[in-house]
């Protein structure tokens, strides 16, 4: 690791690959603190459909954003002080969670908050823009990704889990929708940083997934 790298790794990919639960999992192993970015777009998300507005009303969008109270405490999402983690998972709130993640004052606005949450370095944290926008000095720079069947298969069991109906056809078609919103948005789009390690874990097992990034970052602290 360089003088001048953050001590944090950084998790990037598309939907439904699984970096949530990894990060957690690789935060755990190495006593260290877990982001996730994913989840304070989608308590946004949620905010703004609970108060019924619109993204294209600025006045309306910078108050709700003015007032935002976000806050995590062991893996959990809270707004306001409600625990929103079951809330912000549900299928309306995925389907808005790329148009509100794709709105410039959105992310300007949380990739503030995320940089100072992360500034003091030994966080995992994962997203779509971590190693490419959020933090370009992180240590350990990882691109986990899978093939849309394969992130569609494992979202599906995930819902059916929670007892959340789903259709594993419908599962796919929105997860192929948010991989090209995420991919085609003009503000900060989905991509590989150059100095990322892509790692395909369509056949890999949660705990080899895990084990990998691990001695990837030990191999290089």
């Amino acid at each position: 690791m360089t003088a001048s790298a953050l001590p944090l790794i950084a998790i990037d990919g598309p939907s439904g690959v699984g970096k949530s639960t990894t990060a957690r999992r690789v935060a755990a192993r190495l006593g260290w603190q877990y982001l996730d970015t994913g989840a304070m777009y989608r308590a946004v998300a949620l905010a703004i459909q609970r108060a019924g507005i619109s993204l294209d009303d600025a006045p309306a969008l910078e108050g709700l954003l003015s007032r935002l109270d976000l806050a995590q405490d062991q893996g959990r999402m809270f707004l306001g002080g409600e625990d929103i983690s079951e809330a912000i998972r549900s299928q309306e709130v995925t389907r808005l969670v790329s148009p509100a993640s794709a709105h410039a004052r959105v992310r300007e606005v949380l990739v503030e908050q995320q940089r100072r949450i992360g500034a003091s370095g030994g966080w995992v944290v994962d997203g779509r823009d971590i190693g490419t926008v959020v933090f370009t000095q992180a240590c350990c720079k990882v691109f986990l990704t899978a093939s849309p069947e394969a992130r569609a298969r494992r979202r599906f069991l995930e819902l059916e889990a929670k007892g959340q109906p789903a259709d594993v056809d419908e599962v796919l078609t929105d997860l192929q929708r948010r991989d090209l919103a995420d991919s085609t948005r003009a503000v900060a789009p989905l991509r590989k940083a150059e100095d990322a390690t892509e790692l395909d874990s369509s056949d890999l097992s949660l705990d080899q997934v895990v084990d990998w990034i691990v001695a990837k970052h030990l191999a290089h602290a």
